[in-house]
């Protein structure tokens, strides 16, 4: 009636121009009711789930090698520079097409932007939200977290804001200390309350790393801007810089001929090794950029390359870039944080009573060095005490050998039963007592005594795993029988199907995950492994983390031919910044947030993680209520998944920062 009267005073030529844009108008504000967010369409699709407790597909009979190949160092690459502020650098070539692009913000977050609307009938979330103060800062207020105004890094003295890694770049913990005779300066020196909750810029220049296999042989040099080591080893063929890029040409201190021939010449005077069948886990000590670690995996072997943060700037910075595993640590006065007997082979380092403590029955120790086949004063009377030491410990040399370049390798060979520990004319070095409760080696003191192997209840020596693959599902276990029994072969069995059911189901088919430019994983809470291994085979590498204070389920990890630590999550992770594509957090943040922050957890979460790269938490909707405000504060694109999912990719947003030095 108020329509047809107000049409009454029209003209009859007007009339149908009037209602034509009504109707127009109307027609418009119903379909934006009922559409669903724009934002969300782009960003995640919303297949069915298939999810079947009875679904399983048995594992391939070998895992394909994660094979490398050569590219010439002027290659191009479509990658874009940006600055340490999240700009693009003038003159750089254009982005591809699926590549993030940066937020050129300096200053605070905008408000966000497409929020979350309902869940559709398989549980996804029908939306997306991009990061901010405004929807943000509600959100987070509605689940009782406060988000910080987060700023950068401040640095001590000589640290390099792009490269902070708070437990180990502590310098007023550092200059407090009373002795550095023992590397405690390379050890790890946590900041105490308040930790750190602010986030570490980007270097000038910084672009999406190159993908692997490429990414073996060739890094940008803008990402790890050191090149010391050129210089500093230029002799031993460690690493060239080559116009915008280094180039690793497979060359290390022992092995200057390349590292391929150098593995192939082990093999050769020491067949039982038997590369990616027998031997599956290596430990390589002062790895330099780690490429005898990257040429074994072509020959499906996994290698935990170490080394401090020292002198020899950035080579586990290079090695990570690269695409290969690799972690900070130093043996000083502490212990490695890996379990007793885990490692199937350990290349070079010392000192030996630790790294016998953490080789595997039966396990090989290759040592490669000067005193193998010089013969000055100084490189015998090294040989001699070797061979001292050796004996003591009960190490049988299996070969010694010089290859066509005179280069030499001896290789020892750890016992598998206690008979010659107790038949030694010395007690030197002392046996240790049997242990009792914790084996944790998590902020432990090194022992000065030796560990004998693991027996079991009915008095037999160590065995050795079946070979590679097929040990990646059995429940192999070197650790006592109390503890063999919590781990039951049942509960690993679940585990394992758990885990490869949702993984196939969910994993791969329902998160805005590209998991072709997924190299490695970060699995925060890895239980058994079994994450792990259901992505077996993905051309990548998962770093299985136990928390120090779970149950000891670590030793499992090994056994399965998977590599892994101790780490307490309250603290820095030895690593460095943008060295993860996927982080992966399944039920550990809400006892985590008991002891420290969620704040600060989150800081270190996107300290480790790479720019345009994932952050996955599984848990209660309680907890991802509280997490989701704190990474859109962070600029991170989330989305909720099945109500117990939250994905979430980073981007290259960095609040405003002056300088990345502080001097």
């Amino acid at each position: 009636m108020a329509i047809s009267s107000a049409l009454s005073f029209l003209s009859d030529r007007k009339r149908p121009i009037v209602v034509s844009v009504f109707l127009f108008l109307l027609l418009s504000s119903l379909f934006l009711l009922f559409s669903p967010a724009p934002a969300a369409l782009p960003f995640f699709s919303f297949p069915s789930s298939h999810l079947s407790s009875s679904s399983s597909s048995p594992i391939a009979a070998t895992p394909p090698p994660l094979t490398p190949v050569s590219v010439p160092a002027n290659a191009s690459s479509p990658e874009t520079p940006v600055d340490a502020s999240g700009g693009s650098n003038a003159g750089a070539t254009a982005p591809t097409r699926d590549a993030p692009q940066p937020d050129r913000s300096r200053s605070t977050p905008p408000a966000a932007v497409g929020v979350r609307g309902s869940a559709g009938t398989n549980g996804t979330s029908r939306g997306v939200s991009a990061g901010g103060d405004g929807a943000g800062a509600a959100a987070a207020a509605a689940a009782g977290v406060a988000v910080p105004s987060w700023e950068v890094c401040e640095v001590g003295k000589g640290v390099v804001a792009a490269d902070y890694i708070p437990c180990l770049d502590n310098v007023k913990a550092v200059k407090a200390l009373k002795s550095l005779r023992h590397m405690e300066h390379r050890e790890r020196h946590c900041p105490t309350a308040p930790r750190p909750r602010c986030l570490v810029p980007l270097p000038t220049g910084y672009r999406s790393p190159l993908p692997w296999p490429r990414s073996r042989d060739m890094i940008w040099y803008n990402n790890v801007p050191h090149p010391k080591l050129v210089e500093y080893k230029k002799d031993q063929n460690w690493v060239r810089k080559s116009g915008n890029y280094f180039v690793f040409p497979g060359g290390g201190t022992q092995f200057k001929a390349g590292v391929t021939k150098y593995i192939r010449f082990i093999q050769q005077i020491m067949p039982n090794i038997e590369w990616g069948t027998h031997t599956r886990t290596v430990l390589d000590v002062g790895c330099g950029v780690a490429s005898f670690g990257g040429y074994l995996l072509d020959r499906n072997v996994i290698t935990m390359s170490v080394a401090p943060k020292d002198e020899h700037e950035a080579q586990i910075q290079f090695a990570l870039e690269r695409g290969i595993p690799a972690l900070l640590a130093v043996i000083g006065t502490q212990k490695l944080p890996f379990p007793d007997n885990s490692f199937d082979v350990i290349h070079c380092g010392k000192p030996l009573l630790e790294l016998n403590r953490v080789l595997r029955p039966g396990g090989y120790y290759i040592w490669s060095a000067t005193p193998v086949y010089r013969r000055g004063k100084r490189d015998e009377d090294d040989w001699n005490a070797m061979v001292t030491l050796t004996k003591s410990i009960c190490w049988r040399t299996v070969v010694k050998s010089k290859d066509v370049n005179r280069i030499g390798v001896v290789i020892y060979q750890k016992p598998t039963s206690n008979s010659c520990y107790f038949e030694r004319k010395q007690n030197e070095p002392p046996l240790c007592p049997s242990r009792e409760g914790s084996h944790s080696p998590w902020y432990a003191p090194l022992d000065s005594c030796l560990l004998l192997p693991a027996v079991s209840s009915s008095g037999e020596g160590n065995s050795w795993p079946i070979s590679w693959p097929e040990r990646l599902n059995i429940k192999y276990s070197t650790i006592s029988d109390n503890a063999s029994t919590q781990f039951s072969q049942e509960k690993f069995d679940s585990d394992t199907k758990h885990w490869k059911d949702l993984v196939s189901e969910v994993y791969f088919n329902e998160f805005a995950v590209n998991w072709s430019t997924v190299r490695n994983v970060m699995d925060m809470n890895a239980g058994f492994g079994g994450f792990a291994a259901s992505l077996i085979h993905k051309p990548l590498w998962v770093m299985n983390v136990v928390p120090f204070d779970h149950p000891e389920a670590l030793p499992i990890i090994f056994n399965r031919g998977l590599i892994g630590v101790y780490h307490d999550w309250c603290e820095s992770f030895n690593t460095y910044p943008r060295t993860y594509d996927l982080v992966h957090m399944s039920y550990l943040l809400q006892g985590l947030t008991n002891r420290c922050d969620i704040i600060e957890v989150a800081a270190e979460i996107d300290r480790i993680l790479r720019p345009g790269k994932w952050f996955v938490l599984q848990d209660t909707e309680q907890v991802i209520r509280k997490m989701d405000p704190v990474l859109r504060s962070l600029h991170y694109r989330t989305a909720i998944v099945k109500q117990q999912f939250l994905v979430a990719t980073k981007g290259f947003w960095r609040p405003y920062s002056a300088g990345s030095e502080s001097r």
